[in-house]
């Protein structure tokens, strides 16, 4: 049934389905796809929005906004999404814990300067035991997990309201519209604008 077609099972498996099945397009990130009428999931909860964009296609969109929050789940996650949220990804590199409030603090405050010497002062150590520690501890340099914190920022932004790409950028603390873009072009592969229009497409 999958054959030549896309398609998308929990992370864990999907080098396994791959393998097993060398003709199926097995996709890595997305939690569903549809590919000629055939529906896949990355796995359980993946599957609640898939049974959601389902409802969505064949009653309407307002039917499935009331069956999510009936079902009490967020609505609604398109397809395209990925399997790895920002939060889900700092969980997996700190595997201790020890700079989850670091985190938070970053989160809360992505306007600001989140250079190495601020992060090292809010994490009440020196500039260069705190990148030396932070490195060895999660595998990435904090300009990396800062990076990644504006992109997943910026992101739900475009998703979810209408800004501009220029205040997104301001809010998420880009500083520029341009600077924006080249973070999503590395991270993401996709400029906020083309981003956007695709996030629309597939909601």
């Amino acid at each position: 049934m999958l054959e030549g077609r896309r398609a998308v099972t929990h992370w864990d498996d999907c080098a396994n389905l791959q393998r097993r099945y060398p003709t199926v397009r097995v996709e890595t990130d997305p939690i569903f796809i549809e590919d000629r009428g055939v529906w896949t999931s990355a796995g359980v909860t993946a599957g609640i929005d898939l049974a959601l964009a389902l409802v969505e296609r064949e009653i309407g969109y307002q039917v499935s906004v009331d069956l999510a929050r009936r079902l009490v789940v967020y609505s609604k996650r398109p397809g395209g999404q990925s399997q790895f949220s920002n939060r889900l990804q700092q969980q997996v590199v700190d595997e201790t814990g020890s700079f989850e409030t670091l985190h938070e603090w970053m989160e809360q405050n992505l306007h600001r300067d989140l250079r190495v010497e601020k992060l090292a002062e809010q994490a009440g150590m020196s500039p260069r035991n705190f990148h030396r520690v932070y490195t060895r501890s999660t595998g990435i340099t904090p300009a990396c997990m800062v990076a990644s914190m504006r992109v997943e920022a910026a992101r739900r932004t475009l998703e979810e309201t209408d800004l501009g790409v220029a205040a997104i950028a301001r809010r998420c603390g880009f500083g520029t519209d341009e600077q924006m873009r080249r973070t999503f072009q590395r991270e993401l592969g996709v400029s906020p604008s083309a981003y956007r229009e695709t996030w629309k497409q597939q909601s």
